[in-house]
């Protein structure tokens, strides 16, 4: 049985903003060695991170000028520090006495630096959706578009709505609490390799409670020796550990769009495509193993090859994959849109996530991709080794 990739080792700073140069500095130690230690074992661990406490919270009577002057500072002590990806947190839209003018100084702040991540949450569970607030984040989204190289700014983006803190996937984390270590699995792989010891070969159906049971007993088999040693290491470090994320994220060529395929229920987007998604939602969900984080299916249209072909050959698009995130993950991610799409346009989608997040109480995220100088129809020419390419298609 090979072992899983480790996506990400998170670590949660309890410290306020500003935060200290000595603190990264620890910070980055104890994420060293807990990457060392991971390696020992025969993990891949392929980045480690850090997530603060919400910027705008924290600094909530600094002007935006000291605002992204500290974060110019922190990404100064970021690439000092060999440490590539750190969130800044959300800022709180929902509230009501929050002034959406401060959501100008985040595109600000993702402009002018490339490690930093951040994000807006819409609407939660007290407070409800603010329906004003989409408007701006989508301005934001078409600015980060349009004056950042191809537009890459808003893969350190996102609009969240019911999302809680300590979670280890970008750019949705953001902290709270005591110092915290998360660890995010690429599971994808998990999940293709207990469809295959069902014999799953993509020409026959599946029977669905028996795809739950097998990939739950996979991912504890397989994530649990990575949980323990989380423990440890936490322990150890006199921090917290605040649970895994078994998330199946995808990578390029390592598809969870592969792995749905082989269930038999016919190519992404057929009918059955809800049910296989939920079948493995619930083995996700059922786990004997510490959870944190979204802890559903992710389907980011640019992140994984297969989902970007169905996304061409028009087998699916975002009102699809809106629909399959009421049973299973994290709303819409990576969502390649035209890049003279209307600010309303991108506010229609951000409402009909943070709705379904709201009515189904559950946590969902937007990271859209207005791609500058392409239209409806043409295709991406991301050259990231971070994306793939698909076509712009109509809504």
């Amino acid at each position: 049985m090979s072992v899983p990739v480790v996506r990400t080792i998170t670590l949660g700073i309890a410290e306020a903003h500003p935060i200290s140069r000595q603190t990264f500095e620890k910070a980055r130690l104890l994420l060293q060695q807990a990457q060392q230690r991971y390696n020992a074992a025969g993990y891949v661990v392929q980045t480690v991170r850090l997530s603060t406490r919400p910027l705008l919270t924290d600094l909530a009577d600094w002007s935006p000028a000291a605002i992204l002057k500290y974060a110019q500072d922190v990404q100064g002590f970021l690439d000092s520090l060999q440490l590539e990806n750190c969130s800044l947190g959300t800022a709180f839209a929902y509230r009501p006495d929050f002034s959406l003018e401060r959501l100008d100084v985040l595109g600000d702040i993702l402009i002018a630096t490339n490690s930093l991540n951040a994000t807006v949450s819409l609407a939660d569970a007290e407070h409800g959706l603010r329906f004003d607030a989409a408007l701006p984040i989508a301005h934001l989204m078409l600015r980060l578009a349009h004056e950042t190289p191809e537009g890459f700014g808003n893969f350190r983006f996102a609009m969240l709505a019911c999302v809680p803190p300590n979670g280890p996937f970008f750019p949705a984390a953001y902290h709270a609490g005591a110092s915290t270590i998360t660890i995010g699995l690429q599971g994808a792989q998990v999940v293709m390799q207990a469809l295959e010891e069902l014999g799953a070969d993509g020409r026959r159906a599946l029977d669905l409670p028996q795809i739950t049971n097998r990939v739950r007993t996979t991912l504890e088999e397989q994530a649990g020796p990575v949980v323990a040693l989380g423990q440890t290491i936490a322990r150890e470090q006199g921090v917290r550990f605040g649970g895994i994320d078994l998330s199946p994220a995808p990578m390029g060529e390592v598809s969870i769009v592969r792995a749905m395929e082989l269930c038999g229920y016919g190519p992404l987007g057929s009918s059955g495509t809800l049910a296989v998604a939920a079948a493995l939602t619930t083995a996700l969900k059922e786990t004997s193993l510490p959870t944190c984080g979204y802890n559903g299916l992710m389907l980011p249209v640019l992140e994984d090859v297969v989902l970007g072909q169905r996304w061409e050959e028009r087998r699916i698009n975002a009102h699809q994959l809106l629909l399959y995130s009421a049973v299973c993950g994290t709303g819409l991610d990576t969502i390649p849109l035209a890049g003279d799409s209307t600010p309303e346009s991108i506010a229609y989608l951000l409402l009909d996530v943070a709705t379904l997040a709201l009515r189904y109480q559950k946590p969902l995220s937007a990271r859209l991709f207005p791609v500058p100088g392409r239209r409806a129809g043409e295709l991406t020419q991301f050259t990231s080794p971070y994306l793939t390419n698909t076509r712009i298609t109509e809504e």
